[in-house]
């Protein structure tokens, strides 16, 4: 399978999710069904390690068997995938590298050091350092609202002319002038929002793709809203509209209370009912309570028909 290039990443990217048992052990079982699903679908990719795969939470062992059992299932359904090699310690970023390269994902995700800031100084030179490692394999970065140092788009810009490795970047969007700001960095590196803005943000001439939230609430929705997207603006925004709609209602409000970002992924999948996944997280940090699926699972039912399928 071919590596991505800046223009050949694109579209809509599942996460792999992390199921876990009650005591809190991934569930392998699940993990096998959840891609051989995703494969099936033909979404436009997959992706490992990012938040909702808990990568600060994996030891070692887990992280290359999770992503072996999904290198094989991409390479013999060519599907493209991306590895994510993220933690707050880069020296634990080549250390995954190093031992999940054999793999020949089609790019490597990960975020800058997040103990320490690092400046645009430092974070260049993690980055060259990567790249050499990572060679032949292209790097996406991840760099989140809570990430210790936003990248600008300067930066982003500086970057891309000094990291030919680098071909892509994971980041929240913002109003029309974020969107004229990046509009040059686009030329140069695949830019993905977040999954429910990415109508806005294919409109735009801007964004390439998202590593979807809605993926995790229907990926085969996604799938077929991405499509859209590129047929039928109008309507694409117009179902925008109504995600957002059902975000406000039933994801904000989880949102406020201190629910994390993996907690929400997870029960929007359940919500989604394509997958066996719980809304279960490991600890320390808190699960939403199954009780709260069925009242959002009937809301996004009757608000969002065409993301619901029987599975």
């Amino acid at each position: 399978m071919a590596y991505l290039t800046a223009n050949s990443l694109k579209g809509n990217w599942a996460t792999l999710l992390l199921p876990l048992t009650a005591s809190e052990n991934i569930d392998f079982d699940i993990l096998d069904e959840e891609i051989d699903y995703l494969t099936s679908i033909k979404v436009d990719g997959i992706y490992s390690g990012g938040t909702a795969g808990e990568f600060y939470n994996l030891e070692e062992e887990e992280t290359l068997r999770v992503n072996e059992m999904l290198a094989k299932k991409c390479h013999a359904a060519a599907i493209p995938f991306q590895i994510g090699i993220s933690d707050t310690n880069p020296k634990i970023s080549l250390k995954r590298l190093n031992s999940l390269k054999h793999l020949r994902p089609s790019a490597f995700q990960l975020i800058l050091p997040d103990w320490v800031a690092p400046t645009y100084s430092e974070q260049a030179e993690f980055l060259t350092r990567i790249q050499e490692k990572a060679f032949p394999i292209p790097l996406v970065l991840y760099n989140p609202p809570h990430a210790k140092r936003m990248v600008t788009p300067q930066e982003f810009n500086q970057l891309a002319n000094l990291i030919p490795g680098l071909i892509g970047i994971k980041v929240a969007d913002g109003d029309t002038s974020w969107y004229k700001a990046m509009k040059p960095i686009a030329a140069k590196l695949a830019i993905f929002v977040p999954g429910h803005h990415l109508a806005t943000g294919i409109a735009s001439g801007v964004a390439a793709g998202a590593y979807s939230n809605i993926a995790c609430l229907s990926p085969l929705g996604a799938q077929r809203w991405y499509a859209l997207m590129l047929s039928d603006t109008k309507e694409a925004l117009a179902i925008e509209k109504l995600l957002l709609g059902f975000f406000r209602k039933a994801i904000d409000p989880l949102k406020n209370a201190g629910y994390s970002n993996p907690a929400l992924d997870k029960f929007l999948a359940v919500v989604g009912g394509w997958s066996k996944i719980s809304t279960r997280i490991r600890w320390p940090y808190r699960s939403v309570p199954e009780a709260n699926v069925d009242e959002a699972r009937k809301y996004a039912k009757k608000a969002l028909p065409s993301f619901f399928f029987e599975h």
